[in-house]
């Protein structure tokens, strides 16, 4: 199965440690196409409908329900972890995630 940068998977987060999000949810795939081609992990960020808004959360609509990308718990996931595609995040929602990552990680 081919991991594209922005689709959106069903991946198994468990076991979760602390307040890591836990369970088998939605999750975006952020890492660079060059890497998902090469390694046999990704970078994911989780998708969440509840919670509070913070800076580090993209506000997102997928399957038309309202949530957020939880960028504040990005994680790195080997490939058997991912269970389905469900799909892809779209429009303006990528592009923020973009944002706000470099905003989070730069000097």
């Amino acid at each position: 199965m081919a991991m594209i940068r922005f689709d959106v998977h069903l991946v198994t987060l468990d076991p979760a440690i602390g307040r890591e999000i836990r369970k088998t949810r939605p999750c975006v795939i952020i890492s660079p196409d060059e890497m998902n081609r090469k390694l046999d992990t990704v970078i994911v960020a989780p998708m969440t409908t509840s919670g509070q808004a913070y800076p580090s959360r993209v506000p997102s609509r997928f399957r038309g329900k309202p949530g957020h990308v939880a960028l504040d718990q990005v994680r790195t996931v080997s490939n058997v972890r991912l269970i389905k595609r469900l799909g892809r995040l779209e429009g303006r929602a990528s592009a923020e995630v973009l944002a706000v990552l470099a905003e989070m990680f730069a000097p």
